[in-house]
């Protein structure tokens, strides 16, 4: 059985990388224990306290300030889920970070032949391949040397985030009235497949690791 890393095992790919660090997000939702009472929180249009996720936010800074950079693509449906939501309120502190964050409709992924499943590569040569428990709370992460998989990874990597809207703009510009809407614009994709066109601008999306 292939040992998955977790907990500082994991944290410990972030330390090591020199350059690049790429997330493809897939899953529409995700289980921490950690993020349950924030949700809660937006939900109810609660005043937010975002203190449990500045250990991601210093990470980031940190990495982004030596000269590295962090890219993440998420894979969403539409109508955005109440989690997705919640998602692209907490993309401003990844985006204000250094992080830039993108977002793919899911017809555009599927179009694109992209995987069901969410992996980290870093530098282009180390690939973390993310497995998860179908409650939908992350088990462990598989660190993947073949190099045949990782070059596959990268392939779509470079897919994913040449049709991916940009988010850091939108983040910096729109409200949460566009975040509630659950819709955004999408113009970008060439095969003409997303149904994401009504009115809303695009948004970044992400979390911690």
């Amino acid at each position: 059985m292939t040992e998955l890393l977790a907990g500082a095992a994991f944290r410990e790919l972030f330390d090591r990388y020199e350059h690049t660090a790429f997330r493809l997000e897939t899953r529409e939702r995700y289980v921490d224990d950690e993020e349950q009472e924030p949700l809660r929180k937006f939900l109810a249009a609660e005043p937010a306290d975002d203190t449990w996720f500045l250990d991601w936010v210093e990470d980031i800074e940190a990495a982004t300030a030596a000269g590295k950079r962090i890219e993440r693509v998420r894979v969403v449906n539409e109508p955005f889920s109440d989690y997705t939501r919640f998602g692209l309120d907490l993309a401003r502190l990844n985006v204000s970070a250094g992080e830039d964050i993108r977002y793919l409709p899911r017809p555009v992924a599927s179009d694109l032949a992209l995987p069901d499943e969410d992996f980290w590569i870093f530098d282009s040569k180390t690939l973390a391949v993310l497995r998860f428990a179908d409650d939908d709370r992350l088990q462990g992460v598989e660190v993947i040397d073949d190099p045949a998989q990782v070059l596959l990874r990268c392939q779509w990597r470079d897919a994913a985030w040449h049709y991916a809207i940009p988010g850091a703009p939108v983040v910096r510009e729109s409200g949460m009235g566009d975040l509630r809407s659950g819709t955004v614009s999408y113009s970008h994709h060439r095969r003409g497949r997303s149904s994401f066109r009504r009115a809303g601008p695009p948004a970044a999306l992400g979390r911690s690791p």
